[in-house]
C-alpha cells in the first residue's frame, strides 16, 4: 500500500500540465526507461528499509530500477499517459506488483511523514512540493533532487522563474535534521543536483 493520503484527488481534465505532458507522451513517443544518474547513485547508497517515491516521474527508468532492487515504489505524475507507459513496462519486466502509479498534481500530493527511504525528483521544482517531499523522508533516508536553475532561463526565457532554483537552493531549504551529502550544478549550469540524508 502506498504511504500517500488519498486526498490528492483526480487531476482535472483541463489541467494545463496534464494536457501538455499527455501531448508530449502521445503516440510516437518511445521512452528509453534509462534511470537517471542521480537515482542510480541514491539507490546504490546506504538506504534504510522502505519504499521509494519518484515525483514528476514520467515514464521513469528510475522507478523501474528501484523496483528491480526490490523496493516498493510510488510513481507520481500529472500525466496518465506517462504512467500508462511506465506501468506497461513494469509489467513487462515482472515488476508491476512493486510500483504504485499515482495520477496526481504534486501540489495536492500529501505523503505520510517520514514514510519513504528515498524521495526522488529529477525534473520539477516547487518550494511547497519540496517541503512536503523532505517531510516524507524516513529517518536515515535520502532526498535526491534535480531541477532547473535560474541560468536555464537564458536559453528558455519562457520558463517561469518560480520553476527555477534560486542560488543555494534546494539545500538551503532543507529542515535542520538533514545533512547535505553534496549539491552541485550539472555541467552546462542550467540544472542543479542535491543529495541529502535525514538523520537517523
Amino acid at each position: 500500500m502506498s504511504p500517500d493520503r488519498a486526498d490528492a484527488g483526480p487531476v482535472p481534465d483541463g489541467h494545463p500540465d496534464r494536457i501538455r505532458w499527455n501531448a508530449s507522451y502521445a503516440a510516437g513517443f518511445k521512452p528509453s526507461f534509462t534511470p537517471h544518474p542521480l537515482a542510480v547513485r541514491a539507490l546504490s547508497a546506504d538506504l534504510p528499509d522502505g519504499s521509494v517515491a519518484d515525483l514528476a516521474c514520467g515514464p521513469s527508468g528510475s522507478a523501474l530500477l528501484a523496483a528491480a532492487h526490490g523496493r516498493r515504489v510510488t510513481a507520481v505524475d500529472v500525466s496518465e499517459v506517462a504512467l500508462r507507459l511506465l506501468g506497461d513496462e513494469a509489467r513487462r519486466r515482472g515488476l508491476g506488483h512493486l510500483i504504485t502509479l499515482l495520477h496526481a498534481d504534486l501540489s495536492a500530493w500529501s505523503p505520510e511523514p517520514r514514510s519513504y527511504a528515498l524521495v526522488l525528483c529529477t525534473g520539477f521544482w516547487d518550494t511547497a512540493v519540496f517541503t512536503a517531499a523532505a517531510g516524507a523522508v524516513a529517518d536515515g533516508g535520502l532526498l535526491a533532487w534535480e531541477a532547473f536553475t535560474a541560468e536555464a532561463r537564458r536559453a528558455r526565457p519562457a520558463l517561469p522563474p518560480q520553476w527555477c532554483l534560486a542560488p543555494g537552493e534546494p539545500a538551503s531549504l532543507l529542515p535542520r535534521d538533514f545533512t547535505v551529502i553534496d549539491q552541485n550544478d550539472v555541467p552546462g549550469g542550467d540544472r542543479r543536483q542535491m543529495l541529502a540524508r535525514r538523520s537517523s
